[in-house]
């Protein structure tokens, strides 16, 4: 892998180097010199649905606010992404578009900070694009959808610019807005109507890649979806929707699944139906026609109240998820990636280590818990062996409280396990699949956060400047995360370009199989274990292996 040449090549356009060069600065031996720079002049492409001016920023060319599907406002406000009618003339796509409405406090928490920032309107669905160039050089294309609980996060945040996949990788780089929160998640079951109005728009999304990405000098046969938490999880919906790919071929080539939260139950019809009204009893209407005239600043602000309704102790509050509507998606997500198109693409997944530190850590609620409510909350797990699950989790952490083994026990629930369960059934089907853990823990808060959800994200993207204002980040040793940081976004990329995350400076990753179960751990000393979950996937099934 380390001597495939589409990794040492010197970018078009001045960019940067790429896979081992970017990791060693040489090139055929010797030091990399700067390209003289020129004043480049705008970009522009000419695409069916209109002409675009882009523009020129550090060596790649950037489209943004391009709009992939028709405003969901009025009598669209929940209805499935329709296409969009186009424009006259030349379009702007120099300025970010807004992002979907959400929730949102000057300064955000104590965690990430802020995950989507004004302005915000209806009129959302944009995608932007980074690219090396506007030519015909047929570049791999990457797609990331954002997570943030089903309720925050837009494309257009800075920490998930495409800029340094773009350039280090030369790769066309895609971030997608979609609807959220009650515009995109609520379901009504209007004459047998779909629901998952936030996945019509990523399957919008994803047509428009693939029907346009040639003019950005992207390979529309060469696509990589990945998403981080609930982002991670529209990949693997998105693996076997219908509208996504041609019959019989998957929609995309490669998966990146970051964090997918694969133990949510997704649910039922009637399910979110419930859902639904307890929404509309908040609000005070009494159908989804009486609701399409509230504003939606309005809507935003019961989701609090949502909170409060549909919260469980013990439990990562989400209230707002997909729903199996039997139009849209009627299998779990991780199913779509076991039969059918979806078994045929390459398949990276991983998770953090101490993920639901990020949602209890921090909590003095929850820091007060008992063992007997933990215990109570284990049983929901191991049944009647709640107490052998319990002490399993105290033993492996010397000195536990009740809240740690109840993050480890969510961590395990909603991300390891059911990853750890992909990868095993994947593996059995001689489907390929690379697996890792991020181990390197944050000093932020008095190291009470540890390797919680969503701190791969700067490392993944290697744009540490882009964090500024994300306090879980805070007393990283610089070394330390630089070098971890430009380890992974060259394994990621690697990925992207090859569909195999190996490279030059890092120990050998192998894939994961029913033999090694090999998972790259990921933290001040990068190393590949053998079953490294294993002791808890024989806690978790003692029936199995």
């Amino acid at each position: 892998m380390t001597d495939d040449p589409s990794r040492r090549k010197v970018l078009k356009n001045g960019g940067a180097l790429t896979g081992a060069a970017l990791l060693s600065g040489t090139v055929g031996g010797h030091a990399a010199q700067a390209a003289p720079r020129t004043t480049p002049s705008p970009p522009v492409v000419v695409l069916p649905s209109g002409r675009l001016l882009g523009s020129a920023e550090g060596g790649l060319a950037v489209f943004k606010g391009v709009p992939y599907a028709a405003p969901p406002v009025g009598a669209l406000r929940w209805r499935a992404a329709r296409p969009h009618p186009g424009w006259q003339g030349t379009r702007d796509a120099t300025a970010f578009g807004p992002s979907a409405p959400q929730p949102y406090r000057e300064g955000g928490d104590q965690v990430l900070g802020t995950h989507g920032s004004p302005p915000f309107d209806e009129d959302c669905l944009t995608l932007n694009v980074w690219t090396p160039g506007t030519d015909d050089a047929k570049r791999p294309v990457l797609v990331w959808i954002h997570g943030g609980g089903f309720i925050s996060g837009s494309g257009s945040m800075p920490n998930y610019s495409g800029e340094t996949f773009a350039r280090d990788g030369d790769l066309v780089v895609v971030t997608v807005n979609y609807r959220l929160g009650p515009l995109g998640y609520l379901y009504f079951g209007e004459d047998g109507a779909g629901g998952n109005f936030w996945l019509t728009d990523q399957l919008a999304a994803l047509r428009w890649v693939r029907q346009n990405i040639a003019s950005f000098g992207g390979d529309p046969d060469d696509i990589t979806l990945a998403g981080q938490s609930g982002g991670a999880l529209s990949v693997a919906a998105l693996a076997g929707a219908r509208a996504a790919g041609r019959p019989g071929r998957p929609p995309f080539r490669r998966a990146i699944l970051q964090s997918p939260p694969l133990g949510l139950k997704i649910p039922t019809r009637a399910e979110s139906l419930e859902r639904t009204a307890a929404f509309l009893d908040i609000l005070g209407a009494a159908n989804v026609t009486e609701l399409r005239a509230v504003p939606w600043q309005r809507l935003i602000a019961a989701t609090f109240e949502m909170f409060g309704r549909t919260g469980r102790w013990g439990y990562w509050s989400t209230p707002f998820l997909p729903v199996l509507d039997g139009v849209t998606l009627d299998r779990d997500p991780a199913e779509l990636l076991l039969g059918g198109a979806g078994a045929d693409i390459d398949v990276l997944i991983g998770w953090t280590r101490e993920e639901a530190n990020f949602a209890f850590g921090l909590s003095e609620p929850y820091a007060a818990a008992t063992r007997e409510q933990v215990v109570s909350r284990a049983r929901d797990t191991f049944g009647n062996r709640a107490e052998q699950g319990y002490t399993a989790y105290e033993e492996a952490r010397p000195g536990a409280r009740p809240v740690d083994v109840l993050m480890d026990l969510i961590t395990d629930d909603l991300f390891r396990m059911p990853a750890v369960e992909l990868a095993e059934r994947r593996a059995a089907r001689g489907r390929p699949v690379w697996a890792y853990q991020f181990n390197l823990p944050t000093p932020a808060h008095g190291g009470r956060l540890a390797a919680a959800h969503c701190l791969e994200l700067p490392f993944v993207f290697d744009n540490f400047d882009k964090w500024s204002q994300a306090p879980f980040l805070s007393g990283l040793n610089p070394r330390v995360r630089d070098g971890l940081a430009s380890t992974m976004h060259a394994a990621w990329i690697s990925f992207i370009r090859t569909g195999d995350p190996n490279h030059g400076a890092m120990p050998r990753w192998g894939r994961y199989d029913q033999d090694s179960r090999t998972t790259m751990a990921l933290d001040s000393v990068t190393s590949a274990v053998g079953d490294l979950a294993g002791h808890w996937r024989r806690l978790h099934h003692p029936e199995g292996r």
